[in-house]
């Protein structure tokens, strides 16, 4: 059975930093594409970042030199550092995968590309 939980979500002030955790089970991580996610209230799912399993990566323009995603298949971990954090980045953030790279079709932005989905973790910027 396939699963991700997200971790590391919580509150923090502008200009801060976290990073978010993703951990996954019940597949070959290494051969999986994978991408971050947030949605704010009122508002649609956006991709924040992607990432396939050449390695290769892409960010939604709001987050580039903020933000930065990265994969580690030996621990089954998918990480989102967030760096210089704004209110605007605040939304419930998640995790999402597919059994194969972004080259085979589908775009890394679109929630439709994805098979599985964690269950969020929450991230507040506030002052």
């Amino acid at each position: 059975q396939v699963q991700l939980v997200e971790s590391g979500g919580g509150s923090v002030q502008p200009g801060g930093s976290l990073r978010l955790s993703c951990a996954a089970s019940g597949w070959p991580f290494s051969s999986y594409s994978m991408g971050w996610f947030r949605q704010a209230p009122g508002k649609e799912r956006e991709g924040v970042a992607g990432i396939d399993t050449d390695g290769s990566i892409r960010y939604t323009d709001s987050v580039k030199g903020r933000f930065t995603i990265s994969k580690d298949n030996a621990k089954n971990t998918l990480y989102l550092q967030m760096n210089s954090l704004k209110p605007e980045d605040t939304a419930m953030y998640y995790c999402a995968g597919r059994p194969h790279s972004f080259r085979y079709g589908g775009a890394w932005s679109q929630t439709t590309t994805y098979a599985y989905w964690g269950q969020g973790t929450q991230v507040t910027v506030s002052s």
